[in-house]
């Protein structure tokens, strides 16, 4: 009784659902809060009313969506969810459009639907998006915060979540915070990381790593207009927000509770390892960054229970996990499983499956509890941030490596017919990412303009492979918009001067509504690829062995060429091969049981399976009953 009388003598209108939910983390949330800011009880206070300022705003509707999640907390691992990212504009224009299309998004099979940052940000100077000149406006060319509100009621009246970005690291220089910083307010000043000289950024910079060298080279920035140096981790023209202001952590969290209260079901944490900055450090992945992320899920799931946070985390397994928290202390819902997308592309390039079963090996380890979200393509690059140590005993060179990959996806390898580009290349290091579209990776870009209907076949055939790979892994699958019907790099962006610079833009191109017609004709590089990523998704929904609670295994195959993944649960047994080589395989499995071909509804045993290049099989049996399709 103690805690409760603690706080509803801060605050004695606080309603009885709201002081249930915050007793049950009153303790821990006020201990770390205190631990981090010193004890700073009036912070501690406004943090508080804050949280309940949100709750009362909550609307009964979204109350009600919170109460069902609420009585049923793992709602997003029951292996339903199928995701599609995309970018307002390039999708349907603006908010409206995308509301207009949402039935189309449906007959995707999608119902979580991850929208690119939308918040207002200055043209040019914006990152695609990661530059917030205001958290409280949308854009106003992709529409208002009522339009957005109108968007998450309609995917809500669907069956649909809605995700979207929270840019927390950083604001735009345009930001009211940073015009009034500029202008000498200290107060203002004291939310980003000032210096009269570059005496401390220079001690900073023996530790801090370079995000984009080549392109926005160091960590600070002179401001004329103040005469002081700001940090500046990714671009000049964003401003790293001071976290050891309590103020600032504050208002942030409000304005993150304020995106739910809009109807925003998941928040996704952008850069998140970079939000705690401390002298002599990397200033990645600090403890402090942790402090802070348990206690925005804590708010959370005082306001908005029903809301899940996704942690863009873009590291290697064992930097990535931390962000999960622990079982009585959690963090992040979902995290991004980067590691496999790039280690896949790795393998298409390679035909050899030995670092994928490596990295799956390692996921595969990880409790059950944790659920990561699996793609083949994002928004952004491809990063070749791989396990160097393991293919060292291959005689591989990260370097050489690096080169051979990059050759490779701009089908400049004899054998190659990718197609994509250099994203941030750094000769001195011998390094670059890469860009392009999953179906121009594939080959289908160059088989069609070689009207080489024998290359288009491999070529579609390695597209739906690895699409029913995604299908195969535990976690929530998302397809980048365009992708279901297989989207071709988008050129134009060389003639733009906004984007000309950013070779990001070659996979962000708008959607083909006149090739998305077409998804319904099997005659059709789209109708073929549409109708097969449908297939799969209708039995992954079907099928049990695809659920997140599964026993999930690497089966050997006696066959580098040959990835096996094995699935049990409720009596259903998956045996899942993928052919990454060139020609045609025999997976070496010798499973007793009687199989049938999922896609063909076929009897099939699991013993030499034959499987074409670039090709797969999903062969299932079922313990309680003859398997069917």
């Amino acid at each position: 009784m103690g805690k409760e009388r603690e706080m509803m003598t801060a605050k004695e209108n606080w309603d009885e659902v709201f002081t249930k939910r915050l007793s049950k983390c009153y303790d821990e949330m006020k201990w770390l809060y205190g631990e981090l800011y010193h004890g700073d009880e009036e912070a501690f206070d406004y943090f508080l009313t804050m949280l309940y300022h949100n709750y009362s705003e909550r609307k009964e509707a979204l109350r009600r969506l919170d109460e069902s999640r609420e009585a049923l907390p793992a709602w997003y691992k029951d292996g339903t969810l199928v995701g599609m990212l995309m970018y307002t504009q390039c999708f349907a224009g603006n908010l409206k459009g995308v509301e207009d299309h949402l039935d189309y998004i449906r007959e995707c099979g999608v119902n979580y639907l991850h929208l690119m940052p939308l918040l207002q940000s200055p043209e040019g100077r914006s990152d695609g998006g990661y530059a917030v000149s205001d958290f409280r406006s949308v854009d106003p060319a992709l529409g208002t915060m009522e339009d957005l509100e109108a968007l998450a009621d309609a995917c809500h009246g669907r069956g649909m979540s809605l995700c979207l970005d929270f840019v927390m690291n950083h604001t735009s220089e345009d930001h009211e915070w940073a015009r009034r910083a500029r202008a000498g307010e200290k107060e203002y000043q004291d939310r980003y990381f000032f210096f009269d000289n570059w005496t401390i950024p220079n001690e900073f910079e023996k530790t801090v790593p370079q995000v984009f060298p080549t392109t926005a080279p160091g960590n600070f920035s002179w401001c004329e207009e103040a005469g002081k140096v700001v940090m500046t981790t990714f671009y000049p023209y964003q401003w790293d927000l001071n976290y050891w202001n309590p103020t600032v952590f504050n208002d942030m969290t409000d304005n993150m509770l304020n995106l739910c209260n809009k109807g925003v079901d998941v928040i996704r944490l952008d850069a998140v390892p970079y939000i705690w900055k401390q002298l002599g450090t990397p200033c990645r992945n600090l403890m402090q960054v942790h402090t802070l992320v348990r206690i925005m899920r804590m708010a959370c799931e005082v306001v908005c229970p029903g809301t899940l946070l996704l942690g863009e985390v873009v590291m290697e397994p064992s930097k990535v996990v931390p962000y999960f928290g622990s079982i009585d202390k959690p963090e992040c819902h979902i995290l991004y499983n980067v590691t496999t997308m790039a280690t896949t592309w790795h393998t298409v390039a390679t035909k050899d499956v030995r670092l994928l079963r490596h990295q799956l090996e390692t996921v595969f380890a990880l409790p059950g509890q944790y659920t990561f979200l699996n793609y083949l393509r994002c928004h952004d690059d491809i990063g070749w941030g791989l396990d160097y140590a393991f293919l060292r005993q291959f005689g591989v060179d990260e370097v050489a490596h690096k080169k051979f990959l990059n050759e490779y996806f701009r089908g400049y390898s004899f054998n190659s017919d990718a197609r994509g580009e250099l994203y941030n290349d750094d000769p001195r290091l011998g390094d670059a990412r890469l860009c392009g579209t999953t179906a121009s990776l594939c080959g289908i870009e160059a088989a069609l303009y070689e009207r080489d209907d024998q290359k288009l076949e491999k070529a579609l055939r390695l597209d739906i492979m690895l699409h029913a790979f995604l299908f195969t892994q535990s976690g929530i699958p998302v397809l980048y918009s365009g992708d279901e019907i297989a989207q071709e790099n988008d050129y134009a962006y060389h003639d733009d001067p906004l984007k000309r610079e950013d070779s990001r833009y070659l996979h962000r191109g708008s959607l083909d509504w006149e090739k998305a017609k077409k998804r319904k004709n099997k005659k059709t590089v789209q109708g073929r690829l549409f109708q097969a990523i449908k297939t799969l998704e209708k039995l992954r929904l079907k099928h049990p062995a695809f659920r997140d609670e599964a026993d999930v295994w690497i089966v050997e195959t006696w066959n580098d060429h040959v990835l096996g993944i094995g699935r049990y649960y409720e009596g259903e047994k998956l045996i899942a091969l993928f052919n990454f080589g060139d020609s045609d395989q025999t997976a070496w499995v010798n499973e007793h049981e009687n199989y049938i071909d999922l896609m063909t509804g076929e009897d099939r045993p699991a013993r030499g399976v034959g499987i074409p290049a670039g090709g797969f099989a999903w062969l299932l049996t079922n313990f309680r009953k003859r398997p069917s399709r």
